[in-house]
């Protein structure tokens, strides 16, 4: 089963264990069957673009998201981001706007985060597919088991990452981090319900920038 996982090779190496388990066996009978049936996102080669974008040695920064878009065109495989064109979703202006309060970059145009990915940001959703215009469809079926997974091996095997959770869903995800190992970043998620709460300010950005240079790593281009 685990030879069909198209998957970049350095993930593909380091999570074959988890694609030979009977969860993901099971997930992706799950998913094939859905994606024959039903309208699913993101397109079927977008589901690893996180992993195929950010080679487990490039990884310098992981921020974790937790469903995709279910919007026409959204969804990427990148969590917070979406295609060229495509309007950004509130959450992602945010994201934007923050940068902008924090380091001065004036919010581009496009909402496409593969420039960070490129970078070594890992834009890791807990859950990589789901049913359009129905949030949360394919939650419990798996995918957070082998985020799980990812997110273990991340902590265990490399050392000096940051960590962005935004948001209770994030931080309880995140509780498997070796902080003393690893940097976490904490706050408020930058959906326009809790923004306010602690998002906006949190100055995530150059804080990650700062913990990379104090390492004697490259600051990320936000």
């Amino acid at each position: 089963m685990s030879e069909g996982v198209k998957i970049e090779s350095s993930w593909k190496e380091k999570l074959q264990d988890e694609f030979e388990k009977k969860y993901f066996i099971e997930l992706t009978a799950f998913i094939r069957e859905e994606y024959k049936t039903k309208v699913i996102y993101p397109p079927g080669k977008d589901i690893f673009n996180a992993f195929d974008s950010c080679p487990f040695d490039k990884v310098r920064v992981v921020i974790i998201g937790q469903d995709p878009y279910h919007g026409p065109g959204q969804a990427n495989g990148l969590c917070f981001s979406v295609n060229d064109g495509i309007p950004q979703p509130p959450s992602l202006k945010n994201i934007f706007k923050e940068i902008e309060s924090d380091l001065g970059v004036t919010p581009p145009k496009s909402g496409n985060l593969e420039r960070w990915a490129k970078q070594g940001v890992l834009l890791l959703n807990a859950t990589l597919t789901v049913q359009a215009n129905t949030p949360g469809s394919h939650q419990k079926k798996g995918w957070e088991q082998f985020t799980d997974a990812v997110i273990q091996k991340l902590s265990d095997e490399k050392e000096h990452l940051v960590f962005i959770l935004w948001g209770a869903y994030a931080q309880k995800k995140g509780a498997i981090i070796n902080t003393k190992k690893h940097h976490v970043l904490q706050s408020a998620h930058p959906s326009p319900f809790s923004a306010h709460s602690g998002f906006f300010g949190n100055k995530h950005f150059s804080k990650t920038n700062d913990y990379l240079k104090s390492q004697g790593f490259k600051e990320i281009v936000w």
